[in-house]
């Protein structure tokens, strides 16, 4: 059996804990879809449903049962999945995209129902996208709002998920002025304005981020953004015939990055290198926070992937000095404010952050959640109405925490423990598998004992 396959039967051992007797079925199965695969044209990889079809008649001649069939089409369905996961993932033209046959689940991820419901409102069927109980509480008049101004149909629970949208295949041309930098708003309005009669643009009052304009553009989409005197821009698409196929790394991420960045700021006399990590400059307000407190950040081997800046980011442990930041610089590291937040606590002197009131509509309302769990950890922190203010450098010590069911605030808090004096239980740490499934492992690996 290939590299890849045992490890796949290791994941599904260590992180989806399968019973021995059904990873041992997987294994026959996956052997069968190995030695069915041999006879295909294409890689293993690269099969499609067809394939996949012929592999069970296969099965089927070779005298297997449908409990036998069903496994093995199990693993390959679960193969391909941990595969889109892992790296390499083909995505083949289609004429189009179809009506689903039920409510589009979107899990507890905000950025996932904005941007499907912007790619959605311009499609010729009807569609529903819910949540969980968290995601519902989350606003979405702020996406809801602007799309039907473009003429979408989008019926809501008071401003909230689930929503149902009827599809409309022509929007209205639009220029919509945002009242809060969001990306997610600008994405949804850009993907919605593929399917629009004329020009789409949307006005950011600070920059955002720019990964939605950097793709279109790799595309072949004419996307023109002009920033104006006051810093705030005006992004403007033209809806394309067709939009080209191509073939790009996609970079680390820098908010998941982050936790590793700041771990090793703290730790005495750690250095951390993280490869291929996305450093695209709407996304890097973390690391400009971070060298103006004192940390050392080099940046090697830069190149762009599909115009996205990337590079590999080595960081160094050192003294802290506060700092105080807003605008612009807080709008590019929203995401990364619980992380930073934990880096003040070690701090010397007064931390103060400033305009970042989207904290309070996240997953969690991150800036009373950081309050509560870093004062319980013996952070000097307090509230104000758009950040909050941090007192430094102070002796964190270990404590019973919660992570709010929110990912970011669990893996902040697990940052703080590594520098907390005693233990420290961190309750409903699950929630990090939302975006980072490996981090337990991958921070446990990065530990010297």
């Amino acid at each position: 059996m290939t590299p890849d396959l045992e490890r796949y039967l290791e994941h599904l051992v260590v992180e989806r804990r399968l019973a021995p007797r059904t990873v041992a079925m997987y294994r026959d199965a996956l052997g069968w879809l190995e030695a069915g695969a041999a006879a295909w044209p294409v890689a293993l990889r690269e099969v499609q449903p067809h394939h996949v079809r012929r592999f069970g008649a296969q099965l089927r001649e070779r005298g297997l049962g449908p409990r036998s069939i069903a496994i093995a089409l199990a693993a390959w369905r679960g193969l391909y999945r941990w595969w889109s996961l892992q790296g390499l993932v083909a995505v083949n033209p289609v004429d189009g995209l179809r009506a689903p046959k039920a409510p589009l689940h979107c899990g507890s991820s905000g950025a996932t129902m904005r941007l499907l419901a912007g790619l959605l409102a311009g499609q010729t069927f009807d569609s529903v996208l819910d949540g969980t109980d968290q995601l519902k509480r989350r606003p979405m008049r702020r996406i809801t709002e602007p799309l039907t101004a473009m003429g979408a149909q989008i019926e809501s629970a008071d401003g909230r998920a689930p929503l149902t949208i009827h599809g409309r295949p022509t929007l209205r041309a639009t220029h919509y002025e945002m009242p809060v930098a969001s990306a997610q708003v600008k994405s949804a309005l850009l993907l919605a304005g593929l399917y629009a009669d004329g020009p789409v643009t949307v006005v950011e009052p600070a920059p955002t981020r720019d990964h939605t304009e950097i793709m279109l553009r790799a595309m072949g989409a004419d996307v023109q953004t002009v920033t104006r005197a006051d810093g705030s821009a005006a992004i403007t698409l033209i809806p394309p015939s067709r939009l080209r196929a191509l073939d790009t790394l996609v970079p680390a991420d820098l908010s998941s990055a982050a936790f590793f960045l700041v771990a090793a700021a703290l730790l005495p006399e750690s250095q951390v290198r993280l490869v291929e990590v996305g450093t695209n400059p709407t996304r890097t307000g973390l690391l400009d926070a971070m060298r103006q407190m004192g940390v050392r950040i080099d940046e090697q081997n830069p190149r762009r992937e599909a115009g996205e800046p990337i590079a590999d980011l080595v960081v160094h442990a050192g003294p802290l000095q506060a700092i105080e930041i807003g605008g612009a610089l807080v709008a590019r590291m929203i995401d990364e404010l619980p992380i930073f937040a934990v880096l003040a606590t070690q701090a010397h002197g007064r931390t103060v952050v400033r305009d970042a009131q989207e904290l309070r509509v996240k997953e969690s309302n991150r800036v009373e959640g950081l309050v509560a769990q870093l004062r319980a950890m013996g952070a000097q922190i307090t509230a104000t109405d758009d950040g909050f203010v941090i007192n430094g450098p102070t002796p964190l010590r270990g404590a019973v925490v919660d992570g709010l069911g929110d990912h970011r605030m669990a893996m902040s808090l697990a940052v703080a423990a590594l520098v907390a004096d005693g233990m420290t239980c961190i309750t409903g740490a699950e929630c990090v598998s939302k975006t980072y499934p490996e981090f337990w492992r991958d921070l446990d690996s990065m530990l010297l004992r």
